[in-house]
């Protein structure tokens, strides 16, 4: 059986639809873009996969200004041996596609995955560009045909003589008309360290596709299984992240997207139904109305720009949360349907990092962070005094006071220090682009503390409007440490947030009595005894000057403790002193 013939059907496209893809994703050359580097603009050369799945040539990516500070004799780490992207420190770059931040591998770029996908659009595009092909073998004869396991371009008579070798009888050989008609070029993934052999295994340990000679040489002791056996359980984790948590979020993000652009608009006809009425208004006075009207314009300029500025701060957040998610289902769903069992395997590392930080970590738009202004708390009362202009008196005030996250404040020591299970308290007073305190609340305000050490801790916050700009939030933690407490208006952080809140634990209450010894405080009693495990002879459970376990000095008789302003180190539970010294003053 042909290698062609053992990969499972994975839903695959059809033929017909591969080929009208490709031919709509051509570039202004015609060429098949993912056949071609986006850095360079030529075809690809070994290309490489970041972890933003995103695929160039492994030059393009050396090329690329690193993060990394100077070496130590000043040199970057790309120089010296070093030069084939082997760096001795940790790399991060800038993907040239969606500028994330990604991290290279301590090999270098050598260590990135190889996006095997792309090299099948090469060699596809490859052939369809070339009207007459020479067979690699005899270099006489035009090629008709090519070997899919061995890639190589072979006339009649070298592909007679191909299928008659003992060693190449079961290759597969497909006409090349036949490749073409096709659309895309399907090739065996080959082993880097045995040249000619085809990753057909999957080690579980090291998660990595290895041929049948690195099975034997290197991963002797690993579970190895047959790339056939393990394809459906690997490729499915692949498909749960993309239907399961992406496709749902691509959806969220688009209509976060739509209603962003919606109050876009909104806000812009609302700007401009206020500037007529504000112009006619105007129009019925004079010299000193026509002043108190351009007043009133720019005012209301400057407002409109700040609330376009935050709504575009969203759609531009949204925007990128929206192209990054986009960008890796579709890798994702390439690979799952175009992709070889190898391919599949040989990318899934990379693949699975990129869709579970892309679920876990990447902007998903809550209902409360979407800003809904539309320019209606903006209006232009008419008949109310706006004081005086060159002498005249003016009325018509434009009311636009809106919240400013970046001058909002808080008040309060709650939102620094707690203490574990008592109540934390502190008050978020919003305030407008001049620094000055809104006169009324409303506006979409959201608090959430959680553990910077384990995410699944999350404090729950109680948030109460005022009604005069200002908000009380409350809390309780269950357990001490260190948190991050975001506060947040209109999807936005207020000035200094995130915070660190750092919980101390309970403190602890001495229950016993601080004495010298327990002989002493009472009064010789033999079963008296002390937390500082000192014993005398005799018969007596508890400590006395001299003996065995005495600390040399006064001590709780509780725990043992020699400071006396100290916390108990203790836990005692009710009834747990009963036989310890009794709290007395001798």
């Amino acid at each position: 059986m042909s290698l062609r013939e053992e990969k499972p059907v994975y839903e695959r496209k059809s033929e017909s639809e591969i080929k009208t893809k490709n031919a709509v994703k051509g570039n202004e050359n015609g060429r098949n873009s993912r056949a071609v580097c986006r850095v360079c603009d030529r075809m690809f050369r070994e290309p490489k996969i970041l972890p933003c799945l995103h695929t160039f040539c492994a030059d393009c990516i050396r090329q690329i200004e690193p993060f990394s500070v100077l070496g130590a004799e000043g040199k970057t780490p790309w120089a010296g041996d070093e030069g084939r992207g082997r760096s001795p420190l940790p790399l991060t770059v800038l993907c040239p596609e969606c500028d994330s931040e990604v991290d290279l591998p301590s090999s270098g770029v050598d260590g990135l995955t190889t996006d095997h996908l792309a090299l099948d659009e090469v060699f596809m595009e490859t052939l369809l560009m070339e009207e007459s092909v020479l067979c690699d073998l005899c270099s006489d004869g035009d090629a008709g045909k090519r070997c899919e396991v061995c890639c190589v371009n072979l006339c009649d008579f070298c592909s007679q003589a191909h299928r008659r070798q003992k060693r190449t009888s079961s290759h597969s050989i497909y006409s090349l008309e036949e490749l073409k008609s096709r659309g895309r070029l399907s090739r065996p993934v080959l082993c880097s360290l045995h040249p000619g052999q085809e990753l057909r295994l999957f080690c579980e340990p090291c998660d990595l596709a290895v041929c049948l000679e690195c099975a034997a040489a290197f991963h002797r002791d690993h579970q190895c299984n047959s790339t056939h056996d393990v394809i459906y359980q690997h490729g499915d984790r692949i498909r749960q992240l993309v239907s399961g948590s992406l496709r749902p979020r691509l959806g969220r993000l688009q209509e976060a997207l739509r209603r962003v652009e919606i109050s876009q608009e909104a806000l812009k006809t609302r700007t401009e139904t206020l500037a007529s009425e504000i112009r006619a208004f105007a129009r019925s006075y004079a010299s000193a109305v026509e002043a108190h009207c351009c007043s009133l314009l720019q005012t209301l300029e400057e407002v409109r720009v700040q609330r376009r500025n935050q709504l575009n701060l969203q759609s531009v957040q949204l925007q990128q949360a929206l192209s990054d998610a986009h960008e890796g289902v579709e890798f994702a769903e390439r690979l799952l349907t175009c992709g070889s069992e190898a391919e599949i395997l040989n990318a899934k590392g990379v693949t699975m990092r990129r869709l579970m930080n892309l679920a876990e970590c990447g902007y998903d738009p809550h209902p409360a962070m979407v800003s809904h202004d539309n320019g209606s708390s903006m209006y232009f009362l008419p008949q109310e005094s706006a004081g005086q202009v060159d002498g005249f008196p003016m009325v018509g005030v434009l009311h636009a006071k809106t919240v400013d996250p970046s001058k909002c404040t808080i008040e309060g020591e709650g939102v620094q220090q707690g203490v574990e299970g008592q109540r934390g308290e502190f008050t978020l007073v919003c305030k407008d682009s001049a620094g000055e305190p809104l006169s009324k609340g409303g506006d979409p305000v959201l608090v959430s503390i959680v553990h910077k050490d384990r995410k699944d801790c999350i404090v729950e916050t109680t948030v109460v409007d005022n009604s005069d700009g200002s908000y009380a939030v409350s809390y309780t933690p269950v357990e001490p440490g260190s948190y991050s407490v975001w506060v947040c208006v209109k999807a936005q952080h207020v000035k200094g947030s995130p915070f660190v809140l750092a919980v101390k634990r309970k403190f602890r209450h001495h229950r016993g009595i601080f004495h010298c010894c327990s002989f002493c405080s009472s009064g010789g009693a033999k079963e008296a005894r002390c937390g500082c495990t000192g014993t005398m002879p005799g018969g007596f459970q508890g400590c006395g000057h001299g003996h065995k376990g005495h600390p040399g000095k006064p001590h709780w008789s509780c725990c043992g403790n020699v400071v006396e302003g100290s916390e108990c180190v203790r836990s005692l539970g009710p009834g747990t002193l009963r036989g310890h010294v009794r709290t007395v003053e001798l």
